[in-house]
């Protein structure tokens, strides 16, 4: 069967992560992704390599990011390259960017001015911090809008300072976020009522990505006094839950612990010392992960894992990459793929992680050369 999206068209100016991650799932879907690049670099993911990791010229990051999609490339600032952008954009279903505030309508390809274009387009528009307030012209980048979220003060424990989770949270987020407001607006556009075949401008920010992630602990905060949330001193996991919820030290490796009561907790691995009242669960939680992680020390994970599964206590051994992709259960998910641009050059990534019809979505087109597809483009759309 044709994948949801097939024969929809979306072109990307966006670069880096938050835009092109949204574009990676449309296209997973079954659109066609054209990147609109500059014929000078193009998108400048294509030179941000993790771990200096390169496939080709272009860096492993932009080949994971940007695989299944096309490159059209066009010189915004040259007015026949201009004209040409605004002919697939009258022909196009959705545009996603992530300029800087008055960039695009700078270029005259702001939501106002392609309206009047196509006026059926979704218009996709991903900022730091929106393109109001003080922040406006603030740099939209993963780290620092986990550091201005608040985010940072929820992992580690409690004599840490800061910590940032060790992965590009807010441009995931975000991207998600646009993609989901994106196909509802595609939707709107195709059910019969007075915004049939109506365009929408979709906008979605690093931050406010960022805050929705937290909405539990911001909901908290805002009605428990404003208090700030306390990171437990030892296997912090979570700093509005109480013990045992957290991660601890075994004899050879570490253990999960979150689910279950005290008592029950308790009994399964004979240590009277926890045995209290779950209502006393936050109240002593400082001194209860202290008992608790003394005790786990003088076994083997395997052991304690035993015990407290035959109590129906929910916890899990703790896996690095190796142990994890080792594992049958990871191995059952079917969730990697493995995709080349030329012979002997493999790159093994991940898919998308939705299956559609009980099958799962595996496109292996790579990333595209920069401007391959460009006359290819020109003949069949311009």
């Amino acid at each position: 069967m044709p994948l949801p999206l097939a024969g929809l068209t979306v072109l990307e100016f966006s670069q880096y992560l938050a835009g092109p991650y949204a574009g990676l799932r449309l296209a997973d879907l079954g659109a066609q992704v054209i990147k609109i690049e500059r014929p000078q670099g193009g998108d400048a993911c294509r030179k941000l390599a993790t771990k200096d990791l390169w496939v080709g010229d272009d860096s492993l990051l932009f080949h994971t990011i940007n695989r299944n999609k096309k490159s059209f490339c066009a010189d915004l600032k040259q007015p026949a390259d201009l004209e040409h952008v605004k002919q697939l954009i009258a022909k196009a279903d959705v545009l996603t960017h992530n300029f800087r505030p008055g960039v695009m309508e700078k270029i005259g390809l702001d939501y106002a001015s392609v309206q009047q274009l196509n006026p059926a387009l979704i218009y996709g528009q991903v900022s730091g911090y929106t393109d109001t307030g003080p922040w406006a012209k603030k740099p939209g980048q993963d780290l620092l809008a986990q550091s201005l979220s608040g985010v940072t003060w929820l992992t580690g424990s409690a004599n840490d300072g800061p910590v940032p989770m060790g992965l590009a949270i807010a441009d995931m987020l975000c991207g998600t976020h646009l993609a989901q407001g994106i196909l509802a607006a595609l939707v709107r556009r195709k059910r019969p009522g007075p915004k049939q075949g109506c365009g929408a401008l979709v906008e979605a920010s690093l931050l406010e990505s960022m805050v929705d992630f937290q909405f539990e602990g911001f909901t908290t905060f805002l009605n428990n006094g404003r208090q700030a949330p306390e990171r437990s001193t030892l296997a912090n996991a979570h700093p509005l839950l109480g013990a045992p919820y957290g991660v601890y030290k075994t004899q050879d490796d570490h253990v999960a612990i979150a689910m279950g009561s005290l008592h029950t907790l308790a009994t399964a691995i004979d240590c009277p010392a926890i045995d209290v009242s779950d209502d006393h669960a936050f109240t002593q939680r400082e001194s209860l992960k202290q008992q608790l992680q003394h005790h786990l020390l003088k076994n083997t994970t395997a052991h304690w894992l035993a015990r407290m599964r035959a109590h129906n206590i929910w916890c899990s051994e703790v896996l690095g990459y190796t142990q994890l992709l080792n594992h049958p259960a990871f191995k059952a998910l079917d969730i990697t793929l493995t995709t080349q641009r030329s012979p002997g050059q493999p790159i093994h990534t991940t898919r998308c992680p939705l299956r559609i019809n009980g099958s799962n979505l595996k496109s292996i087109r790579p990333a595209p050369l920069l401007g391959q597809d460009t006359d290819a483009i020109r003949e069949a759309m311009l």
